[in-house]
């Protein structure tokens, strides 16, 4: 009896995780967490830079974030330039989203210079 539950267990999993699109729900999940964790710690670094007159030195110089923020900046690499900073995103939800991209007017304005997300 024990060995069906587990087998059966097992079925439902391996359909869940296979044949059910786990993977395309897994690279929504990617592409919406990680457009929110770019777009957040955009706000923060581009927010400091209006509080101080220059980029944060590093994320850790940015004060009075959230805890929603503080998964927003574990999800990037960042890296103060002497024309702006570099932003890469790092994760998503379970992973780096691979499809991320922004169209040229999203760029407008801001100090990031270098970034692994993609320009349309």
């Amino acid at each position: 009896m024990k060995t069906k539950r587990i087998l059966f267990a097992v079925t439902i999993l391996s359909i869940l995780f296979t044949g059910c699109g786990f993977g395309k729900l897994k690279d929504q999940a990617n592409t919406q967490f990680g457009d929110q964790h770019f777009k957040t710690a955009i706000a923060l670094i581009e927010l400091y830079k209006v509080r101080f007159g220059e980029y944060p030195a590093s994320l850790d110089s940015i004060r009075y974030v959230g805890d929603w923020d503080k998964i927003a900046t574990m999800s990037v690499s960042y890296q103060k330039l002497d024309t702006g900073y570099e932003l890469d995103l790092v994760n998503g939800w379970l992973g780096k989203p691979d499809t991320l991209a922004y169209p040229a007017d999203f760029w407008k304005g801001l100090g990031l210079v270098r970034s692994n997300v993609k320009k349309k």
